[in-house]
């Protein structure tokens, strides 16, 4: 098992910035990759990012690549999503997820239901 329990999330003006954290205690943290999703109100958890297990790799939607940066501290069982240039548009509740096999080569495994452990999300509201 892994627990995960996410926080940073707030309420801030379109162009503002945030990070969120995540951090994980039970198994090595350090052998799962980790990913960021969102869940506006009505809308599907969609994949926001994804790094491997030594932070090596990296992946983002479209929609937020160039704007956030996802990373991780081992050594601190955390990982983080620092977000910028924030929009109305990305307000969700984000959620951390973990996952042992996240990435096979260059190909990636990004769908919700192929993470096994997530933590319980924190609200991100970005007014206009």
């Amino acid at each position: 098992q892994v627990q995960l329990v996410e926080s940073g999330g707030g309420l801030v003006q379109a162009g503002d910035s945030l990070r969120l954290s995540c951090a994980a205690s039970g198994r090595t943290f350090s052998s799962y990759g980790m990913g960021w999703f969102r869940q506006a109100p009505g809308k599907e958890r969609e994949f926001v990012a994804a790094i491997n297990w030594s932070g090596g790799s990296t992946h983002y939607a479209d929609s937020v690549k160039g704007r956030f940066t996802i990373s991780r501290d081992n050594a601190k069982n955390t990982g983080y999503l620092q977000m910028n240039s924030l929009k109305p548009e990305d307000t969700a509740v984000y959620y951390c997820a973990a996952d042992l096999n996240l990435l096979d080569g260059s190909y990636w495994y990004l769908k919700v239901y192929e993470f096994d452990f997530w933590g319980q999300g924190t609200q991100v509201t970005v007014s206009s």
